[in-house]
């Protein structure tokens, strides 16, 4: 399978007991929405494999404890620490309006209400503090802050962002 087929969801960042129960991070602003999973992928040389969890327990932050089947002794879950975690991008709920998951707008054209047509996104910088559309305009590299304020709205049937973006900032990459 595909990585476009999945999307990250976390870590596992450390053992919780000696009975093989893992900690992990989830990279979501709604850690809740995923205290009832039964499986996760973990990308294992480059390939998604799945893992069954038989017991999930809220944890600090954005965190939950697991019981994965099969792993039931410390050397087992060690061999996991530090894996990422993944599920199917078909899992995930269908958006609307303005809101998007930023593998869905990969390829999609940006308007800007004064300087029109800027780019298409090239990929999306969520490692920043402030996440970034990454777009090809004129075989440049541009980079234009994803803020709610900025964005008009969205057409997914045409693939376009249509963005109000502040002066200046596309004649930086001038």
């Amino acid at each position: 399978m595909n990585d476009s087929k999945f999307y990250f969801l976390g870590k596992i960042t450390r053992k919780y007991s000696f009975k093989g129960e893992l900690i992990i991070y989830l990279d979501t602003d709604n850690p809740s929405d995923y205290f009832q999973i039964k499986k996760v992928f973990i990308k294992i040389n480059d390939r998604f494999i799945p893992y069954f969890l038989t017991e999930i327990y809220p944890y600090k932050n954005n965190s939950i404890r697991v019981k994965v089947e099969d792993v039931n002794d410390e050397n087992e879950a060690n061999q996991l620490i530090n894996k990422e975690i993944y599920l199917p991008t078909s899992s995930l709920p269908t958006l609307e309006g303005n809101k998007f998951y930023y593998h869905e707008v990969e390829g999609f054209k940006i308007i800007d209400k004064k300087n029109g047509d800027i780019g298409f996104i090239k990929y999306v910088n969520d490692k920043s503090p402030q996440h970034l559309f990454i777009l090809d305009h004129n075989k440049k590299e541009v980079l234009v802050p994803i803020n709610d304020d900025l964005i008009i709205d969205i057409d997914r049937k045409e693939k376009l962002i249509r963005m109000d973006l502040p002066s200046g900032l596309i004649e930086l990459y001038s």
